[in-house]
C-alpha cells in the first residue's frame, strides 16, 4: 500500500508542460486550433513535452520540444493537401529531427495512407488517424532514447495522463440506506471522484481530477459519447422503427456530451493556474456592548383636585 501512495503522489506532481508562449495563444482561430489537436498535444504535455501549433507545407502540424534540443513534428499527410478537418487526418506522420544535426532524421510513425502500390506499408498504417497508437509509440520510442521526461505509471496503460489519481475503492455501504450491492458500480466510482475533488488540497490536485472528466481521448466524457453512440448501435438491431428513433436521440445525447467536452477543453489548465485565496484578515474584537435597558418609567403626575 505504501508503495501505491508513492506511485500515486508521484503522479500529481509530475509536472505538465505549459502552454506556449506567444501572442497567438490569445487568438480565437489559434485557440481553435488547439483544440481540435488536444487529444495529441494533452497527453503529450501531462508527459512533460511542451506542444505547439504551427503550419507546414499544407496543413497544421503539431511541434513537440524534446529534451536534448531536438523536436518531433506530427503531421497529416501535406502533399497532396487533404480535406479533412484539422486535428482528424486520414493518417499521422511523426518525425524527429534537430535544428543544428542534419543527419538526425528518424520517421518514429507513419499511419498515412498511400494510394501508390510499390509503397510498403507500415504496421501502424492500419490505425490510419487515430491517437491512441501514436502516443505509445512516442511513449516506447522516446523512453529507449531516454528523452521521456515522465510516462505512465507501471499499473496505467501507456496513454493514461500521469498525474491520475489513485483507483476508486470498491462500492461502499452508506450508512442509513440498504446495501445497493454491485448495481451502481459506476455511479459510485464518480461519487466517490466527486468526494475526493471536495477534499482536493490544492487547484493542481483538482485539475487531475478534472482531467480524468475532460481527457479528450480517454476521459469521462470521451467514453461516455463512446457509450452512448454505442447504445444508439444498439438500438438499430431492434425490429420496431422506434430502435431507429432512439438511436438518433442516443446519437444526439453523444455529440452533445462530446461538445461539453470541447468547450471545457481549457478548464483543467485554468483550473491549474489559479491560486487559492489569502486568509481574510482579522478584525480586531470590539467590546462587547451593554445590553439596552428597557426606558424608565416615568413618574405619573399627582391626580389633579376637583375645586
Amino acid at each position: 500500500m505504501a508503495a501505491d501512495e508513492a506511485n500515486a503522489t508521484d503522479a500529481r506532481a509530475a509536472p505538465v508542460a505549459p502552454l506556449p508562449d506567444h501572442r497567438d495563444v490569445n487568438m480565437p482561430w489559434w485557440q481553435e486550433l488547439w483544440r481540435r489537436h488536444a487529444h495529441i498535444t494533452t497527453p503529450l504535455r501531462a508527459r512533460g513535452l511542451p506542444c505547439d501549433i504551427e503550419f507546414g507545407l499544407s496543413a497544421y502540424i503539431v511541434r513537440v520540444s524534446l529534451p536534448d534540443d531536438s523536436y518531433l513534428i506530427i503531421s497529416p499527410p501535406q502533399e497532396p493537401s487533404s480535406d479533412h478537418p484539422p486535428g482528424d487526418p486520414a493518417g499521422w506522420i511523426a518525425t524527429r529531427e534537430h535544428p543544428d544535426d542534419q543527419t538526425l532524421f528518424e520517421v518514429l510513425y507513419d499511419s498515412a495512407p498511400s494510394d501508390n502500390p510499390g509503397t510498403r506499408r507500415r504496421p501502424e498504417a492500419r490505425h490510419g488517424g487515430s491517437a491512441q497508437p501514436l502516443i505509445e509509440a512516442f511513449d516506447l520510442r522516446l523512453a529507449q532514447l531516454g528523452l521521456l521526461p515522465h510516462s505512465a505509471l507501471p499499473h496505467e496503460s501507456p496513454h493514461v495522463h500521469p498525474s491520475q489519481p489513485t483507483p476508486p475503492p470498491p462500492p461502499r455501504d452508506i450508512p442509513g440506506k440498504p446495501d445497493r450491492g454491485p448495481a451502481y458500480v459506476y455511479g459510485d466510482a464518480l461519487r466517490d471522484l466527486t468526494d475526493r475533488l471536495n477534499g482536493a488540497e490544492s487547484h493542481a490536485d483538482a485539475a487531475a481530477f478534472l482531467h480524468q472528466i475532460l481527457e479528450p481521448t480517454d476521459g469521462l466524457l470521451a467514453q461516455l459519447g463512446e457509450f452512448f453512440e454505442a447504445a444508439g448501435e444498439k438500438a438499430k438491431e431492434a425490429e420496431e422503427d422506434d430502435g431507429f428513433d432512439l438511436s438518433y436521440d442516443l446519437a444526439d445525447a453523444a455529440a452533445e456530451i462530446r461538445s461539453l467536452g470541447e468547450v471545457l477543453h481549457m478548464a483543467e489548465d485554468r483550473m491549474r493556474a489559479l491560486t487559492p485565496l489569502a486568509p481574510a484578515p482579522r478584525l480586531p474584537s470590539t467590546p462587547a456592548r451593554a445590553p439596552s435597558l428597557p426606558p424608565r418609567a416615568l413618574p405619573s403626575a399627582p391626580p389633579r383636585h376637583m375645586r
